[in-house]
């Protein structure tokens, strides 16, 4: 196989969320998009393209406040590109139009979607998107009393669709207002939270662990990675939350909420800025390890993680690579490795770009903010909006690769065809 067929999908996807986000800032621009008095700079435009595009959530403007609600649609539409996937949608609309989906088609879907293979492609694309648009319905009928008791009841329905958008896709976008404080202050808002935290664990638990879920029934029986990826959600999120209500002067309802959160979702109803380096290293390692693969969320994944800590323990205790009865393949085992220092390397560059740009400002909220980006997750420690053109374009960058992942943007530009050479082995000392 030669090297530009197999790097292909991975190019076209990367170019698909390009054009995404330059069409987006561009859109955002117009004076349309824009609330009477409000000004938005064509960098600030591209920044919230991307985080809406990369469903992150980040953002130097409040979007309530600044954004009409011609751009507030303009956002939401990004947002759903981007949780499905910017290629998957040009796809979708190939389908529409009645033509068959080919091979090239189907090897975008599994790059989009991160897995190896991928059978009955086209039933189980029809059924993401009922998936989501029905997640979504749901959700809007659910938010829609919360918003309420916020807002009159057109904007309520309004506010109930981007809500529902924005947290079934992991996004951490908002229209509550309040300059930037989001859902800060409505941490007892028991509806709220829950209603947000059950979209945000949909979608982040993926599309194919949702399509074995539903088909449990007649099968009676659920897929290894299924097993994986709601054992790691489900201990993710408790001892995450365990560990925030431990160190944080916030109540369990809130501790929860911002512990599913974390899960690339971004949203916040408990101030980041005034959380202790231990409760933001909590946040930094849910951040980093994220949703789970085929979702709409970032992160290393759940899996890779998963993966990463099993091959150590058993490396370090002398057993067989084994859960579930099941063994996990070597090629995996590596794949998750290279993810991992991939994700690392990326994450290093650019907080030692921040700390260049930004000297005056603390480490670890610099880690925080890239590595909130990286993982496509939205929350902020309140340096997002003070940061320099310099350090938001550093943002910009880190965002589309965490969106993309690490080894989807290495194939872009490094994929070479493996050579038919190979040299003698030979050991080295490790640790």
């Amino acid at each position: 196989m030669n090297s530009g067929k197999a790097a292909a999908p991975a190019r076209t996807i990367a170019l698909c969320f390009l054009i995404i986000i330059f069409v987006g800032a561009v859109l955002l621009t117009l004076p349309v998009s824009h609330n009477p008095g409000a000004v938005v700079r064509p960098l600030d435009a591209l920044f919230t393209a991307t985080s809406a595009a990369c469903v992150t959530g980040l953002v130097v403007t409040d979007t309530a406040e600044t954004f009409s609600v011609f751009g507030r649609c303009v956002i939401m539409l990004l947002i759903q590109f981007g949780g499905l996937g910017a290629a998957t949608i040009g796809i979708g609309v190939t389908l529409l139009a009645g033509q068959r989906m080919r091979l090239y088609h189907r090897d975008i879907l599994q790059e989009s979607w991160n897995i190896g293979s991928l059978a009955n492609r086209r039933t189980i694309f029809k059924t993401v998107l009922l998936i989501t648009f029905c997640a979504e319905g749901v959700g809007v009928l659910l938010s829609f009393p919360v918003f309420l008791r916020y807002f009159p009841p057109l904007e309520a329905l309004g506010t109930s669709l981007f809500h529902a958008v924005s947290s079934f896709n992991n996004a951490g976008f908002d229209l509550m207002g309040g300059n930037m404080n989001g859902f800060v202050g409505l941490g007892d808002d028991v509806g709220l939270s829950l209603v947000t935290a059950a979209l945000i664990v949909t979608g982040g638990i993926g599309y194919l662990v949702v399509l074995d879920l539903l088909a449990y029934r007649k099968r009676r029986r659920l897929a290894l990675q299924t097993k994986i990826v709601l054992s790691m959600t489900a201990a993710l999120i408790s001892v995450g939350a365990l560990l925030l209500w431990l160190v944080e002067d916030i109540s369990p309802l809130e501790a929860f909420f911002q512990s599913v959160s974390a899960r690339t979702a971004g949203f916040s109803t408990v101030n980041m800025a005034a959380f202790s380096n231990a409760g933001l290293m909590v946040m930094c390692l849910l951040m980093f390890i994220g949703a789970s693969p085929a979702s709409t969320g970032g992160g290393i994944k759940t899996a890779t993680a998963f993966t990463a800590l099993l091959a150590a323990w058993s490396s370090a205790t002398n057993r067989r690579r084994e859960v579930f009865r099941r063994r996990i393949d070597d090629a995996d085992v590596s794949k998750a490795f290279v993810v991992i220092l991939m994700a690392g390397v990326v994450i290093i560059l650019a907080v030692f770009a921040l700390c260049i740009l930004e000297p005056e400002q603390d480490f670890i909220r610099l880690l925080f903010e890239v590595i909130s980006a990286f993982a496509t997750v939205g929350l902020t420690a309140g340096l997002t909006p003070e940061l320099g053109d310099g350090a938001r374009i550093i943002l910009i960058l880190v965002m589309y690769i965490g969106r993309l992942g690490p080894i989807t943007v290495a194939t872009v530009w490094f994929f070479k065809p493996t050579s038919v050479v190979s040299y003698t082995t030979e050991h080295i000392t490790i640790g």
